[in-house]
Order: C-alpha cells, then sequence, then structure tokens
C-alpha cells in the first residue's frame, strides 16, 4: 500500500524528494502517513479535501483486496 500512495503523491506534487511515507501497523487497522513539503500540500488535499478523500478512496479499494483496513493521514513538514 506504500507504493500505492506514492506513486499517487509523485503524480500529485512538483518536490517528489521531499515525499516521506511511513507505515504503521497493527492488529485490525494499518496507518500511512504521508509527509510533502508545505508548498505541496494544498495538491495532496485538494480544494475541500476532495484529491485527499479520493485518495483515501483508492486506497480503502485496494484493501478490501487483502482484507485489511488502511488510514491516510497526511502530514505537512
Amino acid at each position: 500500500m506504500k507504493k500505492l500512495v506514492a506513486y499517487i503523491a509523485e503524480a500529485l506534487v512538483d518536490d517528489t524528494g521531499s515525499i516521506n511515507i511511513n507505515e504503521i501497523e497493527g492488529n485490525q487497522t494499518n496507518i500511512i502517513e504521508l509527509k510533502v513539503a508545505k508548498s505541496d500540500i494544498g495538491k495532496v488535499i485538494g480544494r475541500q479535501g476532495r484529491t485527499a478523500d479520493a485518495i483515501r478512496t483508492i486506497l480503502n479499494c485496494a484493501a478490501a483486496k487483502v482484507n485489511k483496513r488502511y488510514i491516510l493521514q497526511i502530514i505537512d513538514e
């Protein structure tokens, strides 16, 4: 799932070198933390959070295939 989020984030941001993805595994839920530069945070979140919601939807659909649950947290540096 980290690769999926990385692929989407690289397509959205200008400064691809500042992308940092951390995965925290839990018993039932895994958390993926996406860190991008301050100048790119708006591109990842989108207007009224629509882009972030779309990324979360894609992540949840991919996670359903492997019977897991993922939460995406977007963090600005």
